[in-house]
């Protein structure tokens, strides 16, 4: 057999003898007759262009050969494809007709997926109690630190003060109530990352709560009767309609009521947050239960603090909760902080899943606006709670939403979640937030929190529920008359 000879690569004939032709005869003939060379140019153009049509041609050919060997090719690796999966077929009907005996091939698939699942759930057991035991270190850790830091600020505080009186105020253990806090305590007020959302009365300051006797007092009254609800309305916007509540925490201590930025870091230290969880719980499954008597069709929220989900058994405990009264499906709603809601495990997130449609979900205290619709509505969550402020104010490159703040609402209602601004506390906010079209407010200018009237609290499920002129929870607030200007800043 003749071995073919590599084609060596050089310059084609016929272009560079065009080209040659084009250089002694054009030059020349453009110098004497320039219609004559641009004629004779033209003549090269049209030899040039059938040239390159020629070549075209001839590519075309080989591509459509170059396809025909490589459809044969194909079909014939489907065959050897087909052939090799027949080959192991029957090996692996010949091993197993051989080793029939020892054992049928279900039995040991059963026994393989039985030990399997047994490991999965002992390590996952393991590691949400590991889990769960660090997050709660670290939380001590931090508020025995933010505690330190707090009376370095306090010892500190009163040496470049003027007046005498102003110096012993702050370290006071139990100051009258009525009294207003000093104005040197405000720099160093509690941070907010564990605390439900909330506009309340004025409280003391946790500093108050730093020796051990005074936190001693305050876990006794949370341990008594001291533990109250409160109720602050759900608002449409601009209808302002009521259409649900949220229940707020409170410890009576003494004569003194306060707000959970100041009892709850005194709790986390001594691990009683999933206890006032689970106490607030019980309570707004009571006063869902005695709206739907009234023929209210207003649901009832609660702000969870984010150790509860870190806590074996407590999701579990809130299916056990609704199941309890299946009236109150939809009527409880839960609401868990942003950086929850994104940092949430495997287990967590298929038990929240199967308390969907029994209790509603909302997403409340959020670092930035960058919601995901479709994923939040994956997750089940109805509702999104965000500060006034954030909406009205302007925000960090980081905390600013992927679409504009206008289109934030529209594509929120796409995905079926409502967004609710919270801590609206000034009737000039009013008509901004409609512009932005918020469906939904709460806040001091619409209704201050009540307090709910402990014959509600004690009543038991089978209690008749009382009558509709109950004023237990607030009323919606009556119309209010809105300055000309406001009308005017609408329409405009």
């Amino acid at each position: 057999m003749k071995t073919p000879k590599a084609r060596t690569i050089r310059p084609r004939g016929t272009p560079w003898i065009l080209g040659l032709i084009g250089v002694l005869v054009l030059v020349p003939l453009a110098l004497i007759l320039p219609l004559a060379a641009v004629a004779a140019v033209s003549g090269l153009a049209i030899v040039g262009g059938a040239l390159l049509w020629r070549r075209l041609s001839a590519f075309a050919v080989a591509q459509e050969v170059v396809s025909k060997e490589i459809g044969v090719l194909s079909q014939r690796l489907v065959k050897l494809e087909a052939v090799t999966a027949a080959l192991i077929q029957s090996r692996m009907q010949d091993s197993a007709t051989a080793d029939g005996s020892a054992r049928p091939p279900d039995e040991a698939v059963k026994a393989l997926d039985a030990r399997f699942n047994a490991g999965i759930e002992e390590v996952t057991a393991e590691i949400g109690i590991l889990s769960g035991i660090v997050r709660e270190l670290a939380a001590v850790v931090a508020s025995q630190d933010g505690d330190i830091a707090r009376l370095r600020v306090l010892a500190q505080a009163p040496q470049p003060k003027p007046v005498p009186q102003a110096a012993p105020e702050p370290i006071r253990p139990r100051p009258a109530p009525a009294a207003p806090p000093p104005p040197e305590t405000e720099p160093v007020a509690p941070p907010m990352r564990l605390v439900p959302r909330t506009t309340l009365p004025a409280a003391r300051p946790s500093d108050h709560f730093a020796t051990d006797a005074d936190a001693a007092l305050l876990i006794e009254a949370f341990d008594g009767e001291g533990l109250e609800v409160f109720l602050q309305p759900v608002v449409t916007l601009p209808q302002r309609k009521v259409v649900a509540y949220e229940a707020l925490a409170r410890l009576k201590v003494g004569d003194a009521v306060y707000a959970p930025e100041t009892f709850l870091p005194v709790l986390e230290r001594h691990g009683r947050t999933t206890a006032l969880d689970r106490r607030m719980l019980q309570r707004v499954a009571t006063i869902a239960r005695h709206l739907q008597g009234r023929g209210s069709p207003a649901s009832v929220s609660y702000s969870l603090t984010p150790h509860s989900l870190f806590e074996p058994g407590f999701l579990r405990s809130l299916g056990r909760l609704v199941s309890e009264g299946p009236e109150l499906a939809g009527r409880v709603v839960i609401a868990l902080p942003q950086s929850s809601w994104r940092s949430l495990d495997a287990e967590q997130a298929a038990l929240l899943a199967g308390l969907r449609g029994r209790i509603g979900f909302v997403m409340d205290r959020p670092i930035d606006l960058r919601f995901d619709p479709t994923a939040l509505a994956e997750r089940g969550i109805t509702q999104v709670k965000v500060a006034a402020a954030l909406l009205l104010r302007p925000l960090d490159r980081e905390a600013r939403p992927d679409v504009a703040l206008e289109d934030l609402v529209t594509s929120l209602a796409r995905a079926g979640i409502r967004l609710v601004a919270t801590g609206v506390e000034a009737e000039t906010e009013v008509p901004d937030l409609i512009d932005l079209d918020v469906p939904l407010a709460q806040g001091g200018v619409f209704a201050a929190p009540r307090a709910v009237r402990s014959e509600v609290l004690s009543a038991s499920p089978e209690a008749a529920p009382p009558p509709p002129p109950s004023p237990d929870p607030p009323p919606s607030p009556p119309p209010q008359r809105r300055p000309f200007r406001d009308f005017l800043r609408r329409a405009g």
